[in-house]
């Protein structure tokens, strides 16, 4: 039933506005700051023991036993 009446073609949408620029000093201060974060977050992620989705299986644990039984 839509033959008869063609739709209406959309515009061109404008073009991106270019990224701010920024000067050089502040560009070398942010990566080294995000370098710095990266250092931490490795320093804490050595000492997680286990992986995303925890223990894979059972704990070695060990039932105490009674003397005498």
């Amino acid at each position: 039933m839509g033959g008869l009446i063609s739709p209406k073609k959309p515009k061109a949408p404008p073009p991106p506005l270019p990224p701010p620029e920024k000067e050089d000093t502040e560009v070398q201060d942010a990566a080294v700051a995000e370098r710095e974060r990266q250092r931490k977050a490795r320093g804490r992620a050595s000492t997680i023991l286990t992986g995303g989705d925890g223990l894979t299986g059972k704990a070695p644990t060990a039932r105490k036993q009674l003397l005498g039984e």
